[in-house]
């Protein structure tokens, strides 16, 4: 997790530089787990993506650095920096157009299944 004192700016530079290093082209770091609610910073190389996977009961995506493409079924946005958006509750795929930086709010653990 990351430190409170810690500044944001900081922390998306040095997860953007190991997603660099990775051969997966990712990097994330939780920033705060609070019994259902987890804030993620994910960094992601330009081309790389997160496959398609189930969305919890309730999920935003807010881009801090470049542009990120959200797919779920036939539904596409591109999301670009400054940009926030509440996530389908539906299966979806994310995409970094060029490397990106974002922080994934999620609910989870509320009792309620993921979304399929």
């Amino acid at each position: 997790m990351v430190d409170t004192d810690s500044n944001l700016n900081d922390s998306a530079a040095k997860h953007l530089q190991l997603a660099h290093d990775d051969p997966h082209g990712r990097s994330a770091d939780i920033l705060v787990h609070d019994g259902p609610l987890r804030q993620t910073l994910i960094a992601m190389v330009g081309g790389t993506e997160l496959g398609e996977h189930n969305s919890p009961p309730a999920a935003s995506v807010l881009v801090l650095s470049g542009a990120v493409t959200v797919i779920a079924g036939d539904d596409e946005v591109t999301l670009r920096a400054g940009e926030l958006r509440g996530l389908s509750h539906h299966r979806h795929s994310v995409a970094a157009v060029e490397d990106s930086v974002f922080i994934l709010t999620t609910v989870t653990g509320t009792g309620e299944p993921s979304r399929r």
